[in-house]
């Protein structure tokens, strides 16, 4: 693992693989990168405009590639049946749950949960699920589901997944950030009891500059701290290219083990991808159990074809 760099991503030929939010950011170098690898990329995407940008960016940067953009809102869950509907009987290798907000002001999604926890965790849970008939039946197919280093900050809430009971934006993406990772926990434990040889595992990019730490201060008018958070991008953080590395050596390199968890090897900050601390709370197994049958109860998404 030493040094790996996207130069040591295997042979993609012949494989599929959807990246969420690969408009922009990680999403879109994670797209890239699996592309000029020779995989076939659907690019999920929630604004068509932007993910129009992207396809032809791409294609001017990997002339070679073969993508497909299609539209997909993870904070509608009717958006997130339509996309998965389209693809749910083909072949289907890599999953990317990488799309996500960070420290939003307070709103919900169209279903009506908090945006954070809907967009990142119940919108991705729900993905999968639908997916998962594709990835079953794909030889070696893999899951894998970007945390943030940011998940050390809280432990869930069960009595207030929605943050009903006071909300603190960093603590909500917090909360979201460990649900990811208690999702990868509890499916790669259903997923091995099932016999099933789908991995799930999930990554995290440290500190990378892209446009999710400004959003949130811009969406509320907070010149202040957008401007500290684009400072922090351009003298703290690493690049882009560099952060989506842990999610591409998750997907891609051989031996990645079931509910592993990697990131930058520097402090979790930066750096070529390593195994990562995570919080002993995100191995917690009926917290695990809990939040997934609650997550089955909101979306109305069941893992049938993988048990109990």
């Amino acid at each position: 693992m030493a040094g790996w760099n996207a130069h040591d991503i295997p042979d993609q030929s012949g494989r599929t693989a959807v990246v969420t939010g690969a408009n922009g950011g990680l999403g879109y170098v994670t797209a890239r990168e699996l592309a000029r690898k020779g995989a076939r990329v659907v690019l999920a995407c929630r604004s068509e405009a932007r993910g129009k940008e992207a396809v032809e960016r791409l294609a001017l940067e990997v002339p070679h590639a073969v993508v497909e953009l299609a539209r997909l809102d993870l904070g509608d869950l009717a958006s997130v049946r339509e996309f998965a509907a389209a693809r749910s009987d083909g072949r289907l290798d890599l999953l990317l749950n990488n799309a996500g907000v960070m420290a939003m002001p307070y709103g919900t999604t169209v279903d009506g949960f908090e945006t954070q926890f809907g967009v990142n965790h119940l919108g991705h849970f729900a993905l999968t699920g639908l997916l998962l008939p594709a990835l079953l039946a794909t030889p070696g197919a893999r899951v894998v589901t970007v945390s943030s280093m940011g998940h050390l900050l809280a432990n869930i809430d069960p009595g207030d997944l929605n943050s009903e009971q006071g909300y603190r934006r960093w603590i909500a993406y917090a909360r979201s950030k460990t649900a990811n990772l208690l999702f990868t926990h509890e499916l790669a434990r259903r997923l091995a009891a099932a016999g099933a040889d789908v991995v799930a595992a999930a990554a995290h990019p440290g500190y990378a500059a892209t446009d999710l730490q400004t959003a949130g201060p811009r969406a509320e008018g907070r010149r202040t701290a957008e401007r500290l958070m684009a400072l922090g991008n351009r003298v703290i953080a690493q690049s882009a290219e560099a952060g989506a590395l842990p999610a591409l050596y998750a997907a891609t390199a051989p031996g990645v083990r079931p509910d592993s968890f990697t990131g930058p090897s520097l402090a979790m900050w930066r750096g070529a991808p390593a195994p990562s601390w995570r919080a002993p709370w995100t191995r917690d197994d009926r917290a695990a159990r809990r939040l997934w049958t609650d997550s089955e109860r909101l979306t109305g998404v069941s893992y049938d074809a993988v048990g109990a």
